[in-house]
């Protein structure tokens, strides 16, 4: 790791929090490489990163994935309305059932929140 990576660590804990002393390296792939790291690389805002992941977590129905990412997308700024919009957009390219499963995430998140 260089030195400006270790100036953009995050210092994520997501993977030790879900999986402690269980599975180390699902803990540090996660924590250290695609938080610590990757998540934090200047090419990218993270708005835009969140997006991307979305996307990514909707075409393949990863439901579960998808239940943190969006929580994380508004918190890195992404407006709900531009979630609904870019799932419905999704829908098409995705298929309308991982479109609608995505879109019942988001409201579920949305409603726990109010």
């Amino acid at each position: 790791m260089t030195d400006n990576q270790n100036e953009n660590s995050a210092g994520w804990t997501g993977g030790q929090n879900a999986f402690g002393d269980f599975a180390p390296g699902m803990v540090h792939y996660t924590d250290k490489v695609l938080f610590d790291e990757v998540w934090e690389r200047d090419g990218l805002s993270k708005r835009d990163r969140s997006l991307i992941t979305i996307s990514a977590l909707t075409a393949l129905g990863k439901m579960d994935q998808l239940q943190f990412h969006l929580a994380f997308a508004r918190r890195n700024g992404v407006a709900d309305d531009e979630l609904k919009e870019a799932l419905l957009h999704l829908a098409f390219y995705s298929g309308w059932p991982n479109g609608m499963g995505a879109t019942t995430v988001l409201k579920n998140i949305v409603e726990n929140d109010a």
